[in-house]
């Protein structure tokens, strides 16, 4: 009998990571094997974790101990092999908001060592598909909130990665430009991407994702396809489930106007 074919390696794999920030622990040993070609979501309360989760796996922050591999490269000892492989899109982004929009894309595709005449290409080609035309020629000191976080996805996916993580990519996006963001991410997991984001809205995970890990306390509380997470559940029922309700719902009477 032939043998079965080897399972997909994972998209990105992350083993053991730690990180403490004085007293406060605030991951606890996360471990996670996000397949290829998913659409992952990653979900928790505040504090829990999932920022930093993310800045460790994507080589922002160093972790106290753990490891990260990107489509098996290890990120931490071969970051010059595994940092093209990923786009990130990265929380409380601070940017070089001196240059217009045209013009961050374009400075971080040559910073990747992309060539002029492609950066030109990909970078007209975001602004039309991010309905960021007129943004082009604006500083990105004078961007909204929303306008700033697709700039700053078009700067993720100029290079082509083949892993995207994002964190929080919809929040302060307007509905027809947040349409758009999902038709594209959409586009590159069916051609063969990985997708890998944090969100605070379930039925946002629930819509895009396939897979699914609730992070609580700086620890993986679940993790799986998003059925078998869900237990038959609905994501947000089961993710109170797991993180715990508000624990003081006191009743606020002095609020009441009669």
């Amino acid at each position: 009998m032939p043998s079965p074919p080897p399972a997909p390696a994972s998209a990105l794999s992350l083993r053991g990571l730690h990180k403490r920030f004085g007293a406060t622990v605030a991951v606890a040993g996360i471990d996670l094997e996000i397949p290829t070609h998913s659409f992952y979501g990653v979900v928790g309360p505040n504090g829990a974790g999932k920022t930093t989760t993310l800045s460790m796996a994507t080589g922002l922050l160093e972790p106290d101990a753990g490891g990260v591999l990107v489509h098996g490269v290890d990120l931490w000892r071969e970051p010059a092999a595994a940092k093209p492989m990923l786009g990130v899109l990265p929380d409380g982004l601070h940017t070089f908001d001196r240059l217009t929009g045209a013009e961050l894309i374009s400075y971080a595709g040559l910073l990747r060592g992309m060539d002029r005449d492609v950066v030109r290409e990909r970078r007209d080609d975001l602004l039309a598909a991010l309905d960021l035309r007129q943004a082009g020629s604006t500083l990105v000191t004078d961007f909204s909130a929303g306008m700033t976080k697709k700039i700053a996805l078009a700067c993720a996916l100029v290079h082509a990665p083949r892993v995207l993580v994002l964190d929080e990519p919809f929040e302060a996006v307007d509905p027809v430009s947040a349409g758009a963001i999902r038709r594209i991410l959409q586009s590159f997991v069916a051609s063969g991407g990985t997708v890998v984001l944090s969100s605070h809205v379930m039925a946002l995970v629930e819509r895009l994702c396939d897979h699914v890990a609730v992070v609580g306390g700086g620890r993986v509380l679940a993790a799986g396809a998003i059925d078998e997470v869900r237990a038959g559940q609905d994501l947000e029922d089961r993710f109170v489930g797991l993180v715990g309700d508000v624990a003081d719902s006191r009743d606020l009477a002095w609020l009441r106007q009669s």
